[in-house]
């Protein structure tokens, strides 16, 4: 397995993975997302391959004080095999290299299993309630 940073040629599997692993809404346009991400801290996008294969994704963020985790995802046929957290590691890496003292992830309430990979791998729940307001509409849904 390989971990590098995103490509433009990834774009199409990107978004097939991350449809099989359940991360799209409605109010989120993936493809947008990406632009975006190209535009702003590009490589903190990093994959995990296999073969060829785009088979796990993190798009990681730093706004100067905290750091975020976004769009982990991992293959089904590629789960339990610590890929999701060599991706978050690398992606660890390169935020402490920036100076980042903390990195936060949002997860929805009721995905128990991804909550337990968290705490599993160090994190744990802070006393906060994440608000949020959306600025630019991509799209009706």
């Amino acid at each position: 397995m390989e971990i590098r940073v995103f490509r433009q040629a990834d774009f199409d599997e990107v978004i097939t993975l991350w449809e099989r692993c359940e991360l799209l809404r409605p109010w989120n346009d993936p493809e947008m997302d990406i632009e975006r991400k190209m535009q702003c801290g590009a490589d903190l996008f990093l994959v995990a391959e296999v073969g060829g294969e785009v088979i796990g994704t993190v798009m990681g963020g730093y706004d100067g004080h905290r750091g975020a985790a976004y769009y982990l995802g991992v293959h089904p046929d590629y789960r339990g095999r610590g890929i999701a957290n060599a991706l978050l590691n690398r992606l660890e890496k390169k935020l402490i290299a920036r100076g980042c003292p903390k990195l936060n992830i949002m997860v929805r309430e009721e995905n128990d299993l991804v909550i337990g990979l968290y705490e599993k791998i160090g994190y744990d729940h802070q006393d906060s309630i994440m608000l949020g307001k959306r600025l630019i509409e991509d799209d009706e849904y």
